[in-house]
């Protein structure tokens, strides 16, 4: 079924209005959804102190010393990486450090051959990359908080990266089950997510996105319902914080467009 352009056209003036009124907090949003899964883990690592260093112990055989300097360097790199992100302080150091936690945590949990929580960890990667290439626009700009439209190729293709790896999340998220809701799930979400990736109609289709996963993460994730002594709650909670930090990656597309990588900026100059 083909949406006539008008509804089109109706859908991305109501996308304008919600980034217009809403650019104030907007990133501010973004930012706090994103750090959400790197603030979580690290106040686990405060909180689980001796569980975390135990299993890590157990997990590798490091002994003590290395499995709390493992603990240590999560605790303080994820927090003061928040930190830094929420001040807008040396963003490009905090985007480094937690991009340095997430490969440090990928080797060290395993997570390189569990493809589900790589393909998940290489979207929180893309998430990061927006928020780096929001940093670069504020940088560069002649007024706080607006974009300049001059060309920025690193800029440009940090946001192209970050697109394109926020689509391993929905990866995760295909199921191939014979019923309705799931196929249109899977459908829509696919397509939207290759709309996103390409650069076309981006900031209605993140927006889409946005109030899709939203609705997804709370429905599946709702660790809040599970008995804190069920390992469940913890799997469900991990989940729900990672996909708001995705979530805070698309709001970042939906604030600063796909940028000059992109279907729409092609258009522009045609």
């Amino acid at each position: 079924m083909i949406i006539p352009n008008e509804y089109v056209s109706t859908a991305e003036d109501v996308a304008d209005q919600v980034v217009r009124k809403g650019k104030n907090i907007l990133p501010t949003v973004a930012r706090l959804c994103l750090i959400s899964t790197f603030l979580e883990d690290g106040l686990r690592m405060w909180f689980q102190w001796s569980e975390q260093r135990e299993y890590m112990d157990m997990s590798w055989g490091c002994g003590t010393i290395l499995a709390t300097l493992f603990v240590i360097i999560n605790l303080i790199g994820q927090l003061g990486g928040c930190v830094m992100v929420i001040c807008r302080y040396q963003v490009s150091i905090a985007c480094g450090t937690l991009f340095f936690i997430v490969v440090l945590q990928t080797v060290a949990y395993s997570i390189l051959w569990d493809l589900q929580f790589l393909f998940r960890n290489l979207a929180l990667i893309g998430a990061l990359l927006l928020v780096l290439a929001e940093s670069r626009v504020e940088g560069r700009s002649l007024f706080a908080g607006v974009p300049t439209m001059g060309d920025n190729k690193p800029k440009n293709y940090l946001q192209l990266t970050g697109r394109i790896l926020l689509a391993f999340m929905f990866i995760t998220l295909i199921r191939f089950e014979l019923s309705f809701m799931q196929i249109i799930q899977d459908i829509l979400g696919s397509a939207l997510m290759v709309l996103v990736t390409v650069g076309y109609k981006t900031k209605l289709s993140a927006l889409i996105l946005v109030l899709l996963l939203t609705l997804l993460n709370f429905y599946h994730n709702a660790w809040w319902n599970i008995p804190a002594y069920k390992p469940l709650r913890d799997f469900l909670k991990y989940d729900f914080f990672q996909t708001l930090s995705v979530i805070g990656g698309l709001l970042m597309i939906v604030y600063l467009g796909p940028g000059g990588v992109s279907m729409d900026e092609h258009k522009k100059r045609w």
